[in-house]
Order: C-alpha cells, then structure tokens, then sequence
C-alpha cells in the first residue's frame, strides 16, 4: 500500500487513496473497538445492498491501525454544491432521497439508536434534571428499525462521474433506529458548518418527501444536540448546548 495520497485529514484519522483503493489510517490510541466496529458496520450495510465502497481489509500500517475500502469514483454532493450554486436546490432534493434510500433499509444486527443517545446523554456534562428530562423525551420516541447513517451530510455522499449512480461514505456512526433521529442530526450538521438556509430547505424537503411533521423531527433536536456534544469539538459545545432545551418544542 502507498500512503502517498492525502484525501482527507480528519480528527484522529487520515485517509489516503493507493489506485482503487482508499486506507483510512487511525492516529496511535484510537480506540481498537471502534476501528473494528466501524468495519463490521462497513460490511453489515454492505449486506443491505446500499451503494458503499466494499471493506477489504482491516490492517496496521507502520504500526497504526487502518481500514482498506474501494474506492468512489466522483464528486461528493458538497463539492457539486460549491461547484455549480445554481444547482444546490437539485442537489439538496438528491440527497434527501439517497438519505430515504438509506432509511429504507433494515440492518438487525448493528447497534440500537436509542441505546447509543442514552449512553451519549450519560457522558455529557449536563446536570442531571437535564439528562433526565432528556432521558425521558428520549425512552418516550417511536422505536423503529430503519437503517440511520449517523453522520449525514454532503460530504460523505459521492456522484458518479456521469451522475447516474452514487455511493455513501463513512459509516462509523451506523445504528438502527428512528429516520426522525437521523434527519435531525443533518438538519444540525447544517447548522453547524453555518449553512442555515440549507438547513430549513433540507428539513422541509425531509419532511415533505417522508410525510413526517415537522414538530416530530424538531422533538428530536434537544437529544441529538446532547449526544453530539459529547464529540468533544470544544467550538460546537456551546452551539449545540443552546438546543438542549428539553421544552422548547413542547
């Protein structure tokens, strides 16, 4: 493998492409757990029939451990978006429907949404009235089984060169769960890369296209913000700390 080609640095990890293939090397400490868990959800949604680069292996690198996926050829939506403005509406609308594409899914064996945001609302720094009002709102949603990605947004969706297919990447973040839950994580990770037009032309869209209310995604927000949070991006903290407010959308 050639570690040559940087295509991305992200926190903890860097990710380079060798050909064909793409090798995500993860910084010394990173939890092996994780590593392993992020290629066993690679291969489970792989089992859907979704779109995703194929896991090849999971290996160390100059003794750090890594993960080999294929290759996706194209652009990612985020890229199309700042390319050609004149198009964000169409490519916005796009990636809503490979998002209800995604949720259309059943994965019975990844990890349970809820059970991963309650242990989320456990680790943060909130007092505990908070985390249990959270905890509250949280054990009284829906509990479906729809395949959510976790971590949706632009950057992670790739266009084929002549736009006929696509491909979804990153799937660390992977649970069964509620697609409301999901939605309301990327209306947030909208708002956080400062993109709030996109934001609310996003929620509507969602929320048209899968005949949800609005009110229903929007009850999602305080426990989504909460479980974020705990990513530990000390300039999203404060951010994400003013929609935990567990009666703002009663």
């Amino acid at each position: 493998m050639k570690l040559e080609k940087v295509i991305a640095v992200r926190n903890s990890k860097t990710i380079y492409r060798d050909g064909k293939y793409v090798i995500k090397v993860f910084d010394e400490g990173y939890s092996k757990a994780d590593i392993l868990n992020e290629a066993l959800n690679i291969a489970r949604v792989e089992e859907t029939g979704l779109p995703v680069p194929a896991l090849e292996e999971v290996t160390k690198v100059d003794g750090k451990w890594a993960i080999v996926t294929d290759y996706a050829e194209g652009k990612t939506i985020a890229q199309l978006m700042a390319e050609n403005p004149d198009k964000k509406d169409e490519y916005l609308e796009k990636f809503v429907d490979i998002q209800l594409e995604i949720q259309s899914k059943t994965c019975p064996m990844l990890n349970r949404l809820k059970e991963k945001m309650k242990r989320k609302i456990s680790q943060t720094d909130l007092d505990a009235t908070t985390r249990y009002e959270l905890d509250a709102r949280l054990a009284s949603m829906p509990n479906h089984n729809k395949v959510c990605h976790g971590d949706f947004n632009p950057t992670n969706v790739v266009i084929s060169p002549d736009g006929e297919s696509w491909s979804v990447l990153d799937w660390a973040h992977v649970t069964q769960g509620n697609a409301s839950a999901d939605a309301a994580r990327t209306y947030l990770l909208f708002w956080l890369s400062g993109d709030i037009n996109s934001a609310e032309k996003y929620l509507d869209l969602f929320c048209k296209k899968s005949d949800t209310a609005k009110q229903y995604v929007q009850k999602w927000l305080p426990i989504v913000a909460a479980s974020q949070s705990v990513k530990g991006k000390p300039e999203e903290k404060e951010f994400l700390m003013s929609w935990v407010n567990v009666v703002e959308y009663e």
